[in-house]
């Protein structure tokens, strides 16, 4: 196990490499912005340029820039980061800027962009702007199109914002272990044209999974398909914060995947449309309403919907795998198998020992069994009702009456009206009604059924 102690210890030596850059050199820097915190940072409107309104990155936040001569310029450091998953458990993972996911990278179509990377990894890196389209040489893939960025070194990739759309950065060296380690981000391009693709709330958040051993804090990097932990913006519920509307506004989710499976996104309560990708807007024309949405491996889907009811909502990956906290594959079914007899002699040894899953698993959320330190629970979300007996790649879209427009808060739970909340019945329960008759379609005739002979139904 490595603690977040012992892993900046380890790291300490990048610290230090990174002081390669000449104090000149680094003179001439845009500040590197940092956070280290889980909760949602709101965005202020942007200070110089062109004008647009700001996205919100879900458990995460924007980067700042500087204008340099009408150039954006923006400096990213990847680094070692210590990231919360959910409360009470951490993980040791790569970054940018203190966090994993990155910062989201805002800009205006046209703008003329130059972001510095710094590099306070162990090994070499590189950024992709996945999607954008700019020279081969900012594109980004280590020895194809550049020389690799060695530690404590910084390169410089400069380039046009040519086209508005939602992308993703990520590294394109020993691919697999970054982004296994939490490598990636978010970048939006906002249209010249505010009146354009105009919404009411615009969310960001990428999909990423890891494969972490229960009480450890590091994920196994060479995992291909056997992921425990699945995530967005690299929390899991409940720790990932509420999308938050106001009734009647008109909000968008932009969506990218970079785990390595497909997510059937499902958003409760109301039907939403694919408007873009990262290939482009789609047209008006082309689109058509969905509950579920498929996000494949590398996509990006920006989906939008009107939140014209208010109330809480479930918005969460159809793969119910995704939906729970880590557990073993080779855990056996136990439905249905009594376990009385075993557990009284167990517990002669292990005091604390319980019976699992003869009734299913929605007990493991109310159980509150000891687990190691810095593990996730299998379903942990409590709810106004009880447990929710979900976890992972799950959110809630809280959508209030007059809610004020630029208000990003958690308005807590949803106080339904009164006859509103499905309910138990307690008088008599009707008969079920009787099945209709068959017709055969010609008259005088009648479907008989027949028990087959020699057999005892």
């Amino acid at each position: 196990m490595v603690s977040r102690r012992d892993f900046f210890k380890n790291a300490g030596v990048l610290a230090v490499g990174a002081g390669l850059v000449s104090r000149v050199g680094a003179a001439s820097l845009p500040e590197a912005a940092t956070m280290d915190g889980p909760a949602t940072k709101a965005p202020p409107p942007p200070p110089n340029g062109r004008p647009y309104r700001p996205v919100i990155t879900l458990n995460g936040w924007s980067l700042p820039w500087r204008m340099n001569n009408g150039v954006k310029e923006f400096h990213l450091v990847a680094e070692p980061v210590v990231r919360e998953i959910a409360p009470g458990m951490k993980a040791n993972l790569w970054g940018y800027n203190g966090q994993s996911p990155g910062p989201t990278i805002e800009v205006v179509e046209g703008d003329r962009v130059r972001i510095f990377v710094t590099n306070r990894l162990p090994e070499a890196t590189s950024v992709h702007w996945h999607g954008q389209r700019l020279p081969s040489g900012m594109d980004g893939v280590t020895g194809l199109t550049q020389p690799a960025i060695p530690p404590g070194k910084t390169f410089v990739y400069e380039f046009v914002a040519q086209r508005a759309g939602t992308f993703m950065y990520h590294p394109h060296a020993d691919e697999m272990t970054q982004m296994a380690m939490g490598m990636m981000g978010f970048w939006v391009t906002h249209p010249r044209n505010q009146a354009d693709h105009s919404v009411d709330r615009d969310y960001v958040m990428l999909l990423s999974s890891y494969d972490i051993d229960p009480g450890t804090y590091t994920p196994r990097v060479n995992t291909m398909t056997e992921f425990n932990i699945w995530a967005v913006n690299t929390r899991t519920f409940p720790g990932i914060a509420p999308i938050v509307a106001a009734t009647g506004d008109r909000v968008r989710m932009r969506i990218g995947n970079l785990t390595m499976t497909n997510h059937p996104m499902h958003l409760h309560g109301f039907s939403m449309e694919v408007t873009g990708t990262d290939g482009g807007w789609v047209p008006k024309s082309a689109r058509w309403p969905e509950t579920v949405v498929d996000i494949g491996v590398g996509q990006m889907r920006n989906v939008e919907f009107i939140a014209d009811v208010a109330g809480d909502w479930a918005f969460h990956c159809h793969k119910s795998h995704h939906t729970m906290g880590p557990m073993g594959h080779a855990v056996p079914t136990m439905i249905g198998v009594k376990q009385d007899d075993i557990v009284k002699k167990i517990n002669k040894l292990v005091p604390e020992y319980m019976a699992m899953g003869d009734k299913g698993m929605g007990d493991m959320g109310s159980m509150q069994m000891p687990i190691p330190d810095n593990t996730l629970p299998m379903m942990d979300g409590q709810g106004p009702f009880g447990n929710i007996e979900m976890g992972g790649m799950v959110m809630v879209v809280k959508v209030r009456d007059g809610l004020p427009r630029n208000d990003y808060r958690d308005p807590g739970w949803y106080q339904h009206p009164k006859g509103t909340v499905a309910y138990e019945w307690t008088g008599e329960v009707p008969a079920a009604p009787k099945a209709p008759a068959v017709d055969s379609g010609k008259p005088g005739l009648e479907l008989k059924v027949r028990k087959p002979q020699g057999h005892n139904h």
